[in-house]
């Protein structure tokens, strides 16, 4: 009971403080406004995707037999190849022109390739690559991979046909296209079955929607400069002989964090929402009740978080300018790590691996989930778990700076 009064008065007290000096409020709401909108205005310009050219393959059949003609046609026509990649055929002397300039590479089919097929011998296609453009030459490699994978499958399936074939009173003719009807119907079976590309999409909001995504990333780091700039309002410029005169009546340190994270988070609440709601609407996002719910609670673990580990560093470092300088430099970690101002899909592996254990990375990935990607749920837990261990950290802080007063 003595703890929630104490805290309540202290509230009260920073609410006085807030009201004689009402002036500097909309400073202190705006200036983070004008920066992070600028920030995201030249971080939208430099990711902003550029249409990119696609990969240019040429095919060149030296067998020219029917069987490499249909092989080359339906590689040709095929959609499943998707827009990156466009296959032509050309004949040697033009793939050899072309590929010191447009061509990436080109496959060539080579003479014996439908005798190899027949016969059960080992069939191979030769890839010549541009030495100028050696990133796509591998990607073809991969391409020429997959489709050598599909022929030596018919190629299976035609071999066991001519097998028995061969024990029929029919002529070779006769034999023959038979063999190649069932070469176009495994080839076509093969080739729709499965992708003769394997195609991975990794969703990247920063250049998907660009607009949106630094939208969300002006919006949290706005409120994240907020809940600083609002908890150092709320700090005195002589916090320590403050907190040592309080000490006579009873009062200790941990009610008075208490008191300034309250303060700060429900001010912080109250403008962060307006905006979040401008926003939404601005950007025809369509949410719904149970959306803004989730927002909320991943917000307020967010914010609570974050405003806890600057009231554990207030406790370490007492001096007023060491204090405001390492709470500076932590928000500029928690900002850099969220993926607010870069996207964290560009970062080394390693730290992608770690930035799930982070409170900052976890909270914005969520919010970026709900508002950009519709999802329709969020993991509480990690965040949950997070507060507990920031909220355990602060208690012993607490505790230990009282004890060596």
């Amino acid at each position: 009971m003595t703890f929630a009064k104490h805290n309540l008065l202290f509230i009260q007290s920073n609410l006085k403080k807030l009201q004689r000096k009402w002036l500097s409020l909309p400073l202190l709401l705006l200036f983070p406004v004008l920066l992070i909108s600028l920030i995201a205005v030249i971080a939208v310009s430099i990711f902003l995707p550029e249409e990119s050219e696609p990969i240019h393959v040429g095919l060149v059949d030296l067998d020219k037999s029917q069987e490499t003609e249909t092989v080359i046609n339906l590689i040709e026509e095929s959609s499943k190849l998707g827009s990156f990649i466009k296959m032509e055929a050309l004949s040697e002397t033009e793939a050899n022109e072309r590929i010191n300039g447009q061509l990436s590479a080109y496959v060539s089919f080579p003479e014996g390739f439908t005798e190899s097929l027949y016969s059960g011998d080992s069939v191979t296609l030769n890839i010549t690559g541009n030495p100028d453009k050696q990133t796509e030459s591998h990607l073809v490699k991969e391409l020429l991979d997959s489709i050598a994978r599909h022929i030596r499958t018919s190629q299976a399936n035609i071999l066991t046909v001519n097998y028995y074939a061969k024990q029929l009173s029919i002529d070779s003719d006769t034999r023959h296209d038979m063999l190649f009807q069932q070469f176009n119907n495994f080839l076509v079976y093969t080739a729709g079955k499965d992708k003769i590309v394997d195609e991975e999409q990794i969703s990247n909001d920063a250049t998907s929607s660009p607009v949106d995504y630094y939208s969300l990333a002006a919006w949290f780091m706005i409120l994240t400069i907020w809940l600083l700039t609002f908890y150092s309002f709320f700090t005195n410029d002589e916090q320590v002989r403050m907190q040592n005169r309080m000490r006579l009546y009873g009062v200790t340190i941990l009610q008075q964090l208490t008191a300034k994270i309250t303060i700060t988070f429900i001010l912080t609440s109250i403008f962060a929402g307006i905006v979040l709601y401008t926003y939404t609407s601005f950007m025809a996002i369509p949410l719904y009740g149970e959306d803004y719910g989730r927002i909320v609670l991943i917000t307020g673990l967010y914010s609570l978080i974050y405003l806890i580990i600057l009231a554990i560093l207030e406790l370490i470092f007492t001096g007023q300018k060491l204090r405001l300088l390492i709470q500076s430099l932590f928000t500029l970690i928690v900002l850099l790590a969220s993926g607010a101002i870069i996207p964290t899909l560009y970062f080394p592996m390693y730290m992608q691996n770690l930035l799930p254990y982070f409170f900052a990375s976890e909270g914005y990935h969520w919010l970026q989930e709900i508002l950009l990607n519709n999802r329709l749920y969020a993991d509480y837990i990690p965040l949950t778990i997070m507060l507990a261990a920031a909220v355990m950290m602060l208690l012993g802080t607490s505790a230990w700076k009282e004890s060596a007063r």
